[in-house]
């Protein structure tokens, strides 16, 4: 790797885990990224390596099996992976919010029967379901409902999930859904669920349940390798004891698990911005024009003195909001600016990566163009450009 990679210090352990899972991204993940890019199918071989290395774990206390790992150990390897492939960090990062939900809203029996197995072997995969067709960056108004039967102390679910990672894969869900008491509803009338924002329930389901359906996988502009599908719930019938919060407690829960999930976001941008930096370098290192390494112009050379200061800037942001998470601090506006500025990083960056290319750039020859496609979507999932300035905003001046 050609680039100086600036950010804060690592302890012996931290920096022993990111030489582990650079070397794993380099041997494993990268070469077989291209060709599961262009297949638009996941190398499954890849995710059982990352379940011998205990990377599936994760997130997962040690009493199950788990890594425990701190924030900046999560950080370091959703960026040491995403150097390799996205689409694999991607994967692993939804895991881990999956893992996250049961091990701290779970009961002690949901956490035995889950979380061994999804640390230890990676399976089954973990999802996590919160947006709708209708409500993305406004998940308050989702539309999935859960009525309580009381009869067999189930839950019936009804309603459809969009954009879920893992979604071919996967093996165990985390729905959120409004919970609807059905003798309210004769009350009030037909449909009338009540206020979105305080019914909202955070559910464990398994994919195996009668009424869970895998719709189509989307076919996108990047993240290729990742299975993209909606999930729909027709009178899923889930046990009353797979509810993980109380009920009108799931918003919340979704919230703080996503704070972490944008940190671990963040750190895939840079990690992304950081492999074609590299790249871009190397090439740039060779290509001969105007009787020498066009490294040598100016104009080259001032682009990668930009780069390499957005891509230091925004791992330092990403290494605070870590440090705040550590240290027992609301890091929710830290998160959100490591989000921001990582993914508009990993644009800039990528797409600087394909000028210096030249044509070649926009060819399917060099990872460049895999990454330039493959940028886009750190400002998108996890919460978009426009929710994180929102966040922002309200941390620094008020609502």
């Amino acid at each position: 790797m050609t680039g100086a990679r600036v950010g804060s210090s690592l302890t012996d352990e931290q920096e022993a885990i990111r030489d582990l899972v650079r070397e794993f991204a380099a041997e494993e993940v990268r070469p077989e990224a291209g060709e599961a890019d262009e297949a638009e199918s996941f190398p499954e071989n890849v995710w059982d390596g990352l379940a011998e290395l205990g990377l599936t774990g994760l997130t997962v206390p040690e009493e199950y099996g788990g890594f425990e790992a701190d924030e900046t150990t999560y950080a370091v390897v959703n960026e040491e992976l995403a150097y390799g492939h996205l689409a694999v960090a991607t994967a692993l990062s939804v895991h881990c919010l999956a893992t996250s939900c049961i091990a701290e809203f779970g009961s002690e029996a949901q956490r035995e029967r889950w979380l061994p197995e999804m640390a230890a072997e990676g399976r089954p995969v973990g999802m996590f379901c919160l947006s709708e067709p209708h409500a993305g960056s406004n998940p308050a108004e989702m539309s999935t409902t859960a009525e309580y039967d009381a009869e067999t102390d189930e839950y019936v679910l009804d309603g459809e999930k969009q954009w879920i990672t893992n979604g071919e894969r996967g093996g165990v869900a985390i729905v959120f859904a409004k919970a609807v008491d059905p003798d309210a509803e004769k009350a009030t009338g037909e449909g009338d669920t009540g206020d979105a924002r305080g019914s909202i329930t955070q559910f464990l389901v398994p994919a195996d349940a009668e009424g869970f359906e895998v719709g189509k996988k989307e076919e996108k502009l990047g993240l290729r390798a990742s299975d993209t599908t909606g999930i729909s719930f027709d009178g899923c019938r889930v046990p009353a004891e797979n509810r993980l919060t109380e009920e009108g407690k799931g918003l919340s829960a979704a919230f703080r698990t996503l704070t972490g999930g944008r940190i671990g976001i963040a750190s895939q941008a840079v990690g992304l911005a950081q492999a074609a930096f590299d790249e871009a370098t190397a090439y740039a290192a060779e290509r001969e024009q105007f009787g020498g390494p066009i490294d040598d112009i100016q104009a080259i050379r001032h682009k990668f003195a930009e780069m390499a200061t957005d891509i230091s800037a925004a791992r330092l942001l990403v290494r605070e909001a870590c440090r705040q998470a550590e240290a027992g601090e609301d890091n929710r506006v830290a998160a959100s600016q490591a989000k921001y500025r990582a993914s508009e990083t990993a644009m800039s960056v990528t797409n600087e990566a394909v000028q210096i290319h030249g044509g070649y750039g926009y060819t399917t020859e060099f990872d460049v163009e895999r990454f330039y496609r493959d940028a886009k979507i750190t400002q998108i999932y996890e919460g978009t450009t426009e929710i994180q300035k929102t966040i922002i905003a309200r941390g620094v001046v008020g609502e």
